[in-house]
């Protein structure tokens, strides 16, 4: 941390499911008509939205007197700066903390979770009340932090993108693909499929754990702090110009899977964050690999009790 600027706070949510509603209907009576309409009740609604303001509330409540202060929502996090003194505080489900990696550069990460009931809390492990006991020893470096592995696909322009969980690249429907497919190993086929992910241990129990375990290939998902990525390729079409061989593998740091486009528009994306993607044009390269970057996730304080440790989710 500088010794120039104090810290900064900058809290990163997203606008609840009731905010999404009234933003759509208008008038609370509107959403709670269209929510009857599908068998739910906006109470059940209105009382997570309370668990989060609560939560907001109780973490600026708790923020170090003497620190500066920010506050980003996830749709606006692609125009957010963050600096190098900051201390990113996510209040929300596990994904937040997914989202919000890819614009990080080793800022500390604190995840906070507003509703533990429905919520696992895999990467925000942290109450409202906790994140304001441990927030004062982050700069200092007197709480547990743990580097999980990020994902990177870079096109041969030189555009990059990053993910905590997985990168998907195919055709934006999710409908056939072809490409050139070349293996850190070396092998080369032509595939025709609905996409590749390439997946790291954080996300290994989320969309590639679903494709491993309809192969029975769950023994190639690497653990949560692994430095080593799996890559599966979805839905494999067998023909006299495409083949399916070359499914599915690990990337070691240092390694790299690369696709080359047959297709006239494929993209990239991180996380499931479609709308943040990368354009694959016919004949364009994107070499996928090991992020040299981390995620550093506040994982323990000496005053409060370690949950035990698991990989995370599907970012959402």
């Amino acid at each position: 941390m500088s010794a120039t600027l104090a810290p900064r706070a900058v809290v990163v949510s997203r606008r609840s499911e009731l905010d999404e509603l009234l933003g759509r209907h208008g008038t609370r009576a509107a959403a709670e008509y269209f929510l009857k309409q599908r068998g739910r009740l906006i109470a059940e609604v209105e009382e997570r939205h309370a668990a989060q303001q609560a939560a907001l509330a109780a973490v600026s409540a708790g923020l170090p007197p003497d620190w500066r202060r920010g506050q980003v929502d996830r749709d606006d996090l692609a125009r957010f700066l963050f600096g190098p003194e900051d201390v990113v505080i996510t209040v929300g489900q596990d994904g937040l903390v997914a989202n919000v990696a890819k614009y990080l550069d080793g800022q500390p990460v604190v995840g906070v979770n507003p509703e533990p009931a429905r919520f696992p809390g895999v990467l925000a492990r942290f109450s409202a009340e906790q994140a304001a006991v441990l927030l004062r020893d982050v700069p200092d470096g007197r709480v547990e932090v743990r580097r999980r592995a990020m994902v990177v696909a870079t096109l041969d322009d030189g555009q990059q993108l990053a993910g905590l969980n997985e990168v998907y690249v195919g055709h934006q429907s999710h409908q056939s693909s072809r490409y050139l497919v070349t293996t850190p190993e070396g092998g080369r086929e032509r595939h025709s499929s609905s996409g590749v992910l390439v997946g790291t241990g954080t996300g290994a129990t989320g969309w590639c754990a679903s494709v491993a375990l309809e192969r029975g290939m769950n023994e190639t998902l690497p653990g949560p702090e692994a430095g080593e990525l799996c890559w599966f390729v979805r839905e494999a079409w067998p023909s006299q110009a495409t083949g399916v061989r070359f499914t599915a593998g690990r990337i070691a740091p240092g390694q790299h899977l690369s696709l080359t486009s047959e297709s006239e528009r494929l993209v990239v994306f991180a996380d499931g964050v479609e709308s943040d993607h990368l354009v694959l044009t016919w004949g364009q390269r994107v070499d996928i690999g090991p992020s040299p970057r981390h995620l550093h996730l506040v994982t323990g304080h000496p005053s409060i009790s370690r949950k035990p440790s698991r990989s995370g989710r599907r970012g959402g």
